[in-house]
């Protein structure tokens, strides 16, 4: 049986038949040769050399900080190539209202019904708390009640105050805006909005041109508030 065994392949070689590096010799205080990695270090990646490291790491940031700068211009002039070419964005509520033609500056026609003197304290009161724009339209000149009256744009958007409060149904449908609650009513060039739960009741004409009448009354429903007390009865659609 002892003739039988083949003899131990000497380190760092390779057998003719299987051509596997076979395991260091077990011999005890025998060092392996340091030019041929055996068993675990065989497979291990080889470690770097300190100074090669080095040097390679100081010119990979050379060459990183000479790139960047050109990055950065390149992606710069490209940005602005592709912006030049690009379409002009879609104009803004502002624009659109500006580009509706030009302000006009002309008073604008109103009837200015007689107040009793508490409804023309209030409208005093309301007036001055108006805004000088809805939503970029300047406010204009009327012929008639300015204690009362006020118009906005062209074509005009009006306010009055002290009109007699619309008898609606108890169903019909109310709007609750900025915490004043109107009535609306279409008619074929303009919708009117009327509140109704207010001491003085106000109106306001919305040409059709401008779209969303209920967004043109927001900032007329702030000054109202500020001006204005509430009044019963009311709608209970303005409760809810």
């Amino acid at each position: 049986m002892d003739d039988e065994k083949t003899p131990p392949t000497a380190p760092g070689k390779t057998t003719a038949d299987t051509g596997a590096t076979p395991a260091a010799p077990a011999e005890t205080g025998a060092e392996p040769d340091r030019a041929t990695p055996t068993g675990a270090e065989a497979t291990a990646p080889a470690k770097r050399r300190g100074g090669w490291d080095r040097t390679t790491r100081n010119a990979a940031l050379v060459a990183a900080l000479v790139a960047l700068p050109v990055t950065v211009a390149v992606a710069g002039f490209t940005f602005n190539s592709l912006s030049s070419d690009e379409p002009a964005a879609t104009p803004s509520p502002s624009e659109t209202v500006q580009a509706l033609g030009p302000k006009a500056t002309t008073p604008v026609q109103m009837a200015a019904e007689p107040l009793a003197e508490r409804p023309a304290t209030v409208c005093r009161a309301l007036l001055a708390k108006l805004p000088s724009t809805v939503r970029e339209l300047p406010q204009r000149p009327v012929t008639a009640g300015p204690e009362q009256n006020a118009a906005y744009g062209d074509p005009a958007l009006t306010v009055s105050c002290g009109v007699p409060e619309p008898a609606i149904p108890a169903t019909d449908t109310v709007w609750v805006v900025e915490q004043v609650c109107w009535h609306a009513s279409e008619q074929s060039d303009v919708t009117v909005l009327t509140t109704v739960d207010r001491e003085a009741a106000v109106r306001v004409t919305v040409p059709k041109r401008y779209e969303q009448p209920l967004q043109w009354v927001s900032p007329i429903s702030e000054a109202i508030v500020a001006s204005i007390l509430t009044a019963g009865p009311v709608p209970s659609g303005c409760r809810s």
